[in-house]
């Protein structure tokens, strides 16, 4: 089990480094187009040339060549680390032009290769990953909080109260979720920027899936109320809000952490379902969703295979986060070890 979440720590922590950092990390801009390398393989990193082995890495310039790219031979141009190129802020923050890698023009590095405008995967991969997940993450911190108030006051208060919450909530569960995703957002503003569609993709998202941690809450409230000790904070007087506070709401915090390692994964695979259909993020603005909408067409699918990084990013995401959820399970069961 230590082998098991030292693994999760150094996956979880990369992950994050990786996406917090998109901008330093990442060596061209999200939405710089190189018309004269469409759909480019990626770039492939050298260590032997005419001269032996080399410690730093290096690549050759892409020339077109016929229907695809072939390496230019005659100079090696090496890959060098703290590079100046585009702009971006770091963490949001701080206006920088420094990135961790990069090569001088007019060479060009496309680890992931480049989609049909030109534009480098890896960076589009890193800068849409901040995005798909703090949708995700934002969208489960929305849905926790409606189901910890739905289900606190369905169990707390009980009777008719709790009859209309959890009718409520049945009715949620047995909607056809994704038909019906698409049908909320469908129905909504298509045309939006793309601050205002983030904000309603989120709210989107949340407020849809709050059925099922509401019953779960629910459940505990409704062990909690009749233990000793609440019923001995409410015979001297403590009001309903005390209680609540302190003595029911914390008994609550193990399934808040629990459902949220499950569903940020669901909610950012739902935001990349909603971008693939055109009905989330829109271009030039780059998430994980509006990345593959391009494998629509069978031709790219089949030929451009680079293309489906997107897919293993949301794979290493959901692993991460399942495996978080498996550990949050086992330390909450067992919380001496």
């Amino acid at each position: 089990m230590r082998i098991k979440r030292t693994a999760l720590l150094l996956l979880s922590s990369s992950l994050a480094v990786f996406l917090l950092l998109a901008g330093f990390v990442s060596p061209h801009g999200p939405t710089t187009q190189y018309r004269e390398t469409p759909y480019a393989p990626p770039t492939r990193l050298h260590f032997l040339d005419a001269t032996g082995f080399n410690l730093r890495p290096f690549v050759y310039l892409l020339v077109p060549d016929g229907e695809g790219f072939r390496e230019d031979l005659a100079r090696p141009n090496p890959v060098h680390l703290f590079v100046r190129g585009s702009e971006y802020q770091l963490l949001g923050i701080l206006n920088s032009n420094i990135h961790l890698f990069g090569v001088n023009e007019p060479a060009r590095i496309f680890l992931l290769g480049t989609d049909g405008f030109g534009r480098d995967v890896f960076s589009r991969l890193l800068y849409g990953g901040q995005i798909s997940l703090t949708a995700g993450i934002l969208a489960t911190l929305l849905t926790l909080a409606t189901a910890t108030i739905i289900g606190t006051i369905s169990g707390y208060y009980g009777r008719w109260v709790d009859e209309f919450l959890m009718g409520s909530a049945e009715l949620f569960l047995s909607l056809p979720w994704l038909y019906f995703l698409f049908g909320v957002r469908a129905f909504l503003p298509l045309h939006l920027g793309p601050e205002a569609t983030f904000l309603l993709l989120v709210s989107v998202i949340g407020l849809i899936g709050w059925a099922r941690p509401a019953r779960l809450i629910r459940g505990v409230v409704l062990s909690a109320r009749a233990r000793n000790y609440v019923l001995a904070a409410r015979g001297f007087g403590g009001s309903d809000l005390y209680v609540l506070r302190r003595h029911i709401l914390p008994e609550t915090l193990g399934v808040l952490f629990t459902q949220a390692a499950l569903l940020v994964p669901q909610y950012v695979a739902a935001e990349a379902t909603l971008s693939f259909f055109g009905l989330g993020i829109n271009e030039p603005v780059p998430s994980w969703g509006n990345m593959l909408s391009t494998l629509q067409q069978y031709n790219v699918l089949i030929s451009y295979s680079w293309l489906l990084a997107p897919v293993g990013a949301l794979i290493v995401t959901s692993v991460t986060f399942w495996l978080l959820a498996d550990a949050l399970h086992y330390w909450l069961k067992s919380p001496s070890s």
